[in-house]
């Protein structure tokens, strides 16, 4: 998978995802290629997390959970884990990206949900070159 960001992209990438995701309330959000590699993180202070192995270990899971997918015949565009104290909403960008967010019972995952869909359709723009 090969892409091309430059700064301003980085950039516009970053207020997305501050204003859009880390102002509803989320711990963490990052948007990573499907090898795990981070394209952007943010975090809201309230807890660090290791990012650098968080997206690894997401990169790992989503591929995990897709070839399950293809042998069941679908396409998993979504993934949500949750925890006592803290959430994990994998959701695929493209074919190529996940935006990973963290975040605590405060959020509503519905509201999430809706936030990170439209955050979709802004990345792609970006993303799509």
């Amino acid at each position: 998978m090969e892409y091309s960001l430059d700064t301003k992209d980085l950039d516009r990438i970053e207020d997305i995802l501050r204003e859009d995701i880390i102002e509803l309330g989320v711990n963490c959000v990052f948007l990573i290629d499907l090898a795990g590699n981070i394209i952007s993180s943010l975090d809201s202070g309230k807890k660090k997390h290791d990012v650098y192995a968080l997206a690894a270990l997401a990169a790992g899971n989503f591929g995990a959970v897709g070839a399950m997918a293809d042998i069941m015949g679908e396409d998993y565009s979504i993934l949500f884990h949750k925890g006592k104290e803290e959430n994990i909403h994998f959701s695929k960008v493209m074919d190529n990206f996940l935006l990973v967010t963290t975040f605590s019972e405060e959020v509503s995952l519905g509201f999430l949900r809706m936030k990170v869909s439209e955050v979709h359709d802004k990345l792609r723009e970006i993303l799509a070159g």
